[in-house]
């Protein structure tokens, strides 16, 4: 898929080379094989703007009669063969230029809903042979901005089947997937037990997203050829599996670990739940050591709060690795979690825990509403 892509972006870059040089000759660019010789006749720079723009024109009606001819269909696309050439761009969401992620909404031909499209840059290899085979050969074009003394900035495009991106795809996407990833600004919450009961809890249940798809790899009716390793037991087991966002590399390890038992979050971990937590510490940290050769100093294993759904699971990500999610006002390391309900075996019905929502999330206004989150609304002008 991603050297269909990049090839054709190559032959669109070619044609437009081609159509800008011929323009600036005020030679025409269109050539239909005869031997005609008004085909060939100089034409004025209006007149061949005009006839890219009666092009363009024609293109996009015949897409819309395909699409009106065509019956709009309501499953998901993942259902058939996907082409990202029936992706239409709808809008960007977000771009991370930490993480050289873009997320963009748009529709595929032929479906109603709309799909949410995450595109990532990969993380680069370490392995020598292959950066000597991906990037320092004759196949990759290096081109210099600018030099000086000893410093040079370049720009750089490797061969094309080492320059793919990592690419998610969320179709159908709802409501909540697109404000999930829009750029909003963010906000601290101090949740006490007595806020989680009264105004979060209750929110999360008339709101929540559909966990149909953690049943799903649970019971091995989705995702079974993913799972790493998984324990069966119904009070302790657990299933493990790469994250979507994992490359495969031992050197960007992310996995999730997904508790059997049916446990909301952080919140509702007590002391019955302790022998849970260290059967996927212990036997997650022993499978990845024999299976990737990462010991435990080597890992981050931590919990979410709040979670991206209310399943308990737990993340391991390699320690040299910088991931999205790991910073204080999220992530709750699984040792810590641990020690707090051995010492309080009902920690986490009596701490105060700090978090982030966002502007414009139903949860934040809830906040507002009871007075335990202030925001300041930035478009009233001062």
């Amino acid at each position: 898929m991603a050297e269909q892509e990049v090839s054709s972006d190559g032959e669109k870059c070619n044609k437009r080379f081609k159509f800008d040089s011929d323009r600036d000759n005020n030679v025409s660019s269109t050539y239909d094989g005869s031997n005609n010789a008004e085909a060939n006749e100089p034409t004025s720079n209006n007149d061949l703007v005009e006839a890219e723009e009666e092009e363009e024109e024609e293109q996009e009606e015949l897409d819309n009669n395909d699409d009106d001819e065509q019956e709009l269909k309501d499953g998901s696309v993942h259902e058939q063969h996907l082409s990202l050439a029936n992706f239409q761009l709808t809008r960007v969401l977000n771009v991370n230029s930490v993480r050289k992620q873009i997320f963009v909404e748009g529709k595929f031909r032929g479906y109603s809903s709309p799909a949410v499209v995450i595109l990532e840059k990969k993380v680069f290899p370490e392995d020598e042979i292959f950066l000597k085979r991906g990037f320092f050969n004759e196949g990759t074009i290096i081109r210099r901005l600018f030099s000086n003394d000893v410093y040079g900035n370049y720009e750089c495009f490797p061969t094309r089947e080492h320059n793919g991106l990592n690419t998610t795809i969320i179709h159908p996407a709802s409501q909540k997937h697109l404000d999930k990833f829009i750029r909003k600004e963010l906000y601290m919450v101090e949740e006490s037990y007595e806020t989680y009961q009264n105004v979060t809890l209750p929110h999360l249940e008339a709101n929540n997203f559909s966990l149909q798809w953690v049943d799903n790899i649970l019971t091995h009716k989705a995702e079974s050829e993913k799972i790493i390793f998984e324990d069966k037991d119904p009070d302790t087991g657990f299933v493990m599996l790469p994250d979507l966002q994992w490359d495969g590399q031992p050197a960007t390890l992310n996995i999730i670990v997904i508790a059997r038992k049916r446990i909301k979050s952080l919140r509702e971990l007590n002391d019955t739940h302790l022998p849970l937590l260290k059967n996927i510490k212990d036997a997650g940290t022993d499978v990845i050591m024999k299976k990737y050769n990462i010991p435990a100093a080597q890992l981050r294993i931590y919990l979410h709060y709040q979670p991206s759904y209310y399943h308990l699971h737990v993340h391991f990500s390699y320690l040299m690795y910088e991931i999205a999610g790991i910073y204080c006002e999220r992530a709750h390391l699984l040792s810590n979690v641990i020690s707090n309900i051995e010492m309080v075996p009902d920690y986490y019905q009596k701490a105060v825990l700090s978090f982030v929502v966002k502007e414009d999330d139903p949860l934040c206004k809830k906040y507002q509403e009871k007075g335990i989150l202030t925001v300041i609304d930035k478009s009233v002008e001062k």
